[in-house]
């Protein structure tokens, strides 16, 4: 991986969304500093999931700072002579009380970079709110019947990370060029709203292209209770399922590949093919002919 030249991350971002921005900002090459409280004060994550929190934080500096007493200030702001990059993810009112508001800092060490993780952004962004909630203002819950059901993948909280990593790369690259820090804010709840748009244009979702109208693109039972997930999408590779359903003898006596071509294999033939086999002999399919098969995985 190509890093770039030296920097350093102080982050006083807890939860999920701040460390890993900043474990991928580690990876970039930076030198990551993580300041949080103790006790109650420190990150919820060692108690949510020590596993996880440790894998975030390896090689990393943690540090155990009172940000309520002066001298914790004070030692915060010895760290952030030599910073590069700020990650926050407080609200902006908690900082301005802290002394740490943009304004502040920016006056304090003008080559200084924020990257402020915040639940709504612009004048929203004292709102209160987790993943769950930006989730369910944005539609991206997956329900069952009418019931919805709880995120299997935090979508605000890791794509908020992606995007607090992107404008911490612009900020650096901007403070090299001028000497000067700048200030970005990622806002979760857009995260989520973005996330949500292929399903509001319609490309996803029940009854839409991506979601089960087409044949070769959807989720099949397999043999012994497995599933798999067929995603022949490009018409090359719908060819080649077609050929491979051929050359294993998987279709209806008499159906010729010529016929399924033009007429197009429904999904009730797909379904009836796919289930004569094990989803771990669909991946041997899928590796031997190149195609984007994969037997569906329950999450840990």
């Amino acid at each position: 991986m190509n890093q770039l030249p030296n920097f350093t991350v102080v982050s006083l971002a807890p939860n999920l969304p701040g460390p890993v921005a900043a474990k991928h900002l580690q990876e970039l090459g930076g030198t990551v500093i993580k300041v949080e409280g103790s006790g109650k004060a420190a990150d919820p994550m060692r108690l949510y999931c020590e596993p996880y929190y440790q894998h975030l934080v390896e090689g990393q500096q943690v540090l155990s700072i009172d940000l309520k007493e002066e001298a914790g200030l004070w030692e915060l702001h010895e760290l952030l002579e030599k910073t590069d990059l700020l990650l926050t993810s407080s609200r902006p009112a908690s900082l301005q009380r802290l002394g740490l508001g943009w304004e502040d800092l920016h006056a304090r060490f003008p080559a200084l970079s924020q990257v402020a993780i915040v639940g709504h952004s612009g004048e929203h962004a004292d709102v209160a709110g987790h993943d769950l909630t930006y989730e369910a203002h944005a539609g991206t819950l997956s329900f069952h019947g009418d019931t919805p059901a709880m995120p299997v993948v935090p979508i605000a909280d890791l794509a908020g990370a992606e995007r607090a990593v992107s404008q911490a790369l612009a900020a650096l690259w901007q403070a090299s060029a001028t000497g000067e820090g700048s200030y970005h804010e990622v806002g979760l709840a857009d995260m989520a709203e973005e996330f949500a748009t292929p399903a509001r244009f319609r490309l996803t979702g029940p009854d839409t292209l991506l979601g089960g109208l087409l044949p070769g693109y959807g989720l099949y039972r397999a043999e012994c209770g497995g599933w798999v997930a067929i995603a022949a999408l490009e018409p090359h590779f719908f060819v080649g399922l077609i050929e491979a359903l051929h050359a294993e003898d998987l279709l209806p006596e008499g159906t010729t590949s010529d016929q399924l071509q033009s007429a197009g294999i429904t999904a009730e033939q797909l379904a009836a093919a796919v289930e004569q086999k094990t989803a771990a002999w669909w991946d041997e399919v899928a590796s031997k002919r190149n195609l984007p098969i994969a037997s569906v995985r329950r999450g840990a």
